[in-house]
């Protein structure tokens, strides 16, 4: 009775070792990629149009995360103007950065 036991156990053990292991994947997510995911509004849309459309003619961009809302304030002042960008549009960047 126990080499049975043990023989279906090592058996089990074969045949799980060699499945698949495309089905356990897992995606991972960025926390990032959640958060603009739930709270993506027209608004906000439209200054992540505006930030990847315009900030990545001159440099490749950063993430939002990357600074505070307090850091990001001048950042964008100060490129809004050399992108010619008028202040709504500054805003909808900012806010888009900031998700405010």
């Amino acid at each position: 009775m126990k080499c049975k036991v043990l023989a279906l156990a090592v058996l089990a053990t074969i045949i799980y070792s060699c499945a698949s292991k495309t089905a356990l994947a897992t995606t991972e997510v960025k926390k990032e990629e959640i958060k603009f995911a739930t709270v993506m509004t027209p608004e906000l849309a439209e200054g992540k149009s505006l930030y990847e459309n315009n900030c990545a003619k001159c440099h490749s961009l950063y993430n939002a995360s990357d600074f505070s809302a307090e850091q990001w304030k001048p950042i964008v002042l100060s490129m809004q103007k050399k992108a010619d960008l008028d202040d709504a549009q500054g805003q909808k960047i900012y806010n888009y950065l900031t998700m405010k």
